[in-house]
């Protein structure tokens, strides 16, 4: 690998993908079947040298192993390896207005028109629609089957006339999600992947997708800031200013830790050939607490200072009374922060699922 990285000290996208190290884990020809050992050496050499995996997360992470799993070999060689490359975008249209956590009530409906599918219906939450070149579809191809049976998998062009996208700004001002509309959209029939009417089957694979990831450790879903840079922070002020945001940061700092064993937990399980357990249900539900957790103790600790939009979390004490260098990291964190316990499946969906398929409870009436 070091003899290829000094053949290619800047490689592309393309060249990454085409050499296996975009999916290092898939088999060939988009990966390597590198077990997890050698995932981590892999991560380890790229990251030694300064390069960077392309940038495409619901088609590397979730579109291209379903595309993977079910796709004939002319739709995997058709989209795969632009999406692998991070040439062509992707986009997730799944959630629904009426269709969030109970996903598979969707009303979106697909009819077959001869060559094409005739595509009509809203989505929402659309992450990233508005730069995306693809995008994975559920909708309904059979309203007469029980909910679950009648839902087919697209492939979407996301320039495809009659499709409208809306920006949805959220409370950090960034327009990251958007609303998308379906007006009598027509996609061609091989856009269709796996069988009609079997896309619910599809649609667990997409979203039990997980792969071992080594940048897990920021508090917003693994990214930005994490607890120990809190107590750095803290640290480097002096201290915290009284008893009980002292006790709060130490606090946040035992979660954290928890969550480090938990995560490390999973990691070598699957580096000794086994499948992880029920600690990596247990850590999604505590993190997205422990992130709102580490924000909004931040925020206290900024005192007045908070009510600006570029303050640290020690701007108010310790610093001469002025706020840290208009660093926006914690205020955006803050205002983030609620979508953790409600993105990806809400806080108490994801109980649900550790109470039934970890411990066995019986469903709620």
């Amino acid at each position: 690998m070091r003899e290829w990285l000094a053949a290619h000290p800047h490689p592309s996208g393309r060249q990454l993908a085409e050499a296996g190290y975009v999916v290092p884990h898939w088999a060939p020809p988009f990966g390597q079947d590198a077990d997890p050992l050698t995932q981590l050496m892999i991560d380890e050499e790229l990251r030694d040298a300064g390069v960077r995996r392309p940038v495409n997360p619901i088609g590397i992470g979730w579109a291209g192993p379903t595309l993977l799993y079910a796709g004939t070999a002319e739709q995997k060689e058709r989209w795969l390896w632009p999406l692998l490359a991070g040439e062509e975008f992707w986009c997730q249209l799944f959630s629904e207005p009426e269709a969030g956590s109970d996903l598979a009530a969707l009303a979106t409906r697909a009819v077959r028109d001869g060559d094409e599918w005739v595509i009509n219906g809203q989505k929402v939450w659309s992450s990233y629609a508005h730069i995306a070149r693809w995008g994975i579809l559920l909708a309904r191809t059979d309203p007469g089957a029980t909910k679950h049976a009648g839902i087919s998998y697209f492939v979407c062009p996301m320039g495809a006339p009659g499709l409208e996208i809306r920006p949805l700004i959220d409370m950090t001002g960034e327009h990251a999600f958007n609303e998308v509309f379906f007006t009598d959209v027509r996609i061609p029939a091989d856009h269709l992947i796996g069988a009609e009417h079997g896309g619910w089957e599809l649609a667990k694979v997409t979203l039990g997708n997980e792969r071992v990831s080594l940048s897990g450790e920021g508090a917003l879903w693994g990214m930005g800031p994490t607890a120990d840079d809190l107590v750095g922070l803290v640290r480097a002020a002096g201290g915290a200013p009284e008893a009980t945001l002292r006790d709060r940061l130490v606090s946040v700092w035992m979660e954290s830790q928890i969550l480090r064993v938990l995560r490390l937990r999973t990691v070598s399980a699957l580096l000794a050939g086994r499948a992880p357990g029920a600690e990596a249900s247990v850590r999604k539900a505590i993190a997205d607490a422990h992130g709102q957790h580490v924000m909004n103790l931040a925020r206290d600790l900024a005192g007045p200072f908070a009510m600006l939009p570029a303050t640290g979390p020690v701007g108010g004490w310790g610093t001469g009374g002025a706020p840290m260098g208009g660093d926006r990291t914690w205020s955006r964190g803050f205002l983030y922060a609620p979508a953790l316990t409600v993105g990806g499946g809400t806080a108490e969906v994801q109980r649900n699922i550790v109470a039934e398929k970890v411990l066995g409870l019986p469903r709620d009436p």
